[in-house]
């Protein structure tokens, strides 16, 4: 085993927080009780806002950054994971209490690892990352609350990001009619690729702001909140499911009861947090009848270690479509 090994730690100096490529050692780490060596991870929406500092979501100084990982288990104190296994943790605490992803090696706590299902490695676990895995509970929780594609079309907004593709993808390989709302339209040709059958240009749509409009929307999956999702509950149809993912545009809600009264409208809160005894059955999912077709497309960039650091601004920008790998072997 390697002696040091490169990791990006995120500092705070005076104040200000910023990232460093540097050497560590094992002893450095936070103390944990799997040890595991990293091979993949990800860039999340929500690693942007805390490598660089635009939200206090790292709660810890020094620390590596990385709220995902997937890699080789090579010491456990867990009898429930031996040396070998291939094994994934998103968020948990990575990259926000405990040194995360960013390393060649992580000790982990055993409560956030899951074994992955052998159709699964390690650099398809981190395409989907906690992107996909959201992504894939929004539409887990939907048909659990009987949502079907004979209830109509499902329109997902944010549709380029990492949550949006992945649902776009796995919604159209259940046989669902997907329709993308995104402010990008020049990724027309991506989101249809990836299985949309229409797009729509968030900048030309027109919200309705009655307290009920056309029912249009068989259900949706929303990353947006705001306005958005406002006229969400006032276009679904009836009997149908909101996922709500994501606050992108505003943490605001303005609505009326009435879509939930006399359509019986659904509005399902998404958060991986409170649904951890689903972790194995979704990765399970994943693995089969909700099985990704087009993560190939979805990956947009794979990088190294070293080109991570520069990497997080265009986030915060809105520039990146799909997902983004980061190599650490």
């Amino acid at each position: 085993m390697d002696k040091t090994f490169l990791a990006l730690r995120v500092h705070r100096t005076n104040g200000t927080v910023h990232r460093k490529l540097e050497e560590l050692t094992l002893g450095e780490l936070t103390s944990r009780d799997v040890l595991v060596r990293v091979d993949y991870s990800t860039i999340n929406y929500k690693d942007a806002l805390a490598v660089t500092g635009t939200a206090p979501i790292i709660r810890k100084f020094p620390l590596v950054g990385g709220i995902d990982l997937a890699g080789e288990v090579l010491e456990s104190k867990d009898k429930r994971f031996k040396p070998g296994d291939q094994v994934v943790a998103l968020a948990s605490g990575l990259g926000e209490t405990q040194d995360g992803g960013y390393a060649r090696f992580a000790s982990v706590d055993s409560q956030s690892l899951q074994l992955l299902p052998e159709s699964i490695d390690t650099r398809t676990a981190m395409a989907l990352g906690t992107a996909g895995f959201t992504a894939a509970l929004a539409v887990h929780r939907m048909e659990q609350n009987g949502q079907r594609p004979a209830l109509g079309p499902i329109i997902v907004t944010g549709a380029t990001g990492g949550v949006g593709a992945i649902a776009i993808d796995l919604l159209s390989s259940r046989g669902y009619e997907v329709v993308a709302l995104t402010g990008k339209i020049t990724q027309r040709d991506f989101l249809q690729s990836i299985g949309a059958s229409t797009v729509i240009d968030r900048n030309e749509l027109e919200l309705e702001t009655k307290p009920l409009g056309r029912a249009q929307w068989g259900g949706a999956i929303d990353n947006l909140g705001g306005d958005v999702l406002a006229w969400l509950t006032r276009t679904v149809c009836p009997l149908g499911n909101i996922a709500s993912i994501g606050l992108a545009a505003s943490i605001e809600l303005n609505t009326t009861v009435m879509p939930f009264i006399l359509r019986a409208v659904n509005l399902l809160g998404i958060s991986m947090e409170f649904y951890a005894d689903l972790r194995p059955d979704i990765w399970n999912r994943l693995a089969t009848d909700l099985s990704p077709q087009h993560l190939d497309t979805i990956i947009t960039r794979e990088i190294t270690l070293k080109e991570l650091s520069e990497s997080f601004e265009a986030y915060l920008e809105g520039l990146v479509t799909g997902r983004t790998l980061v190599r650490l072997s």
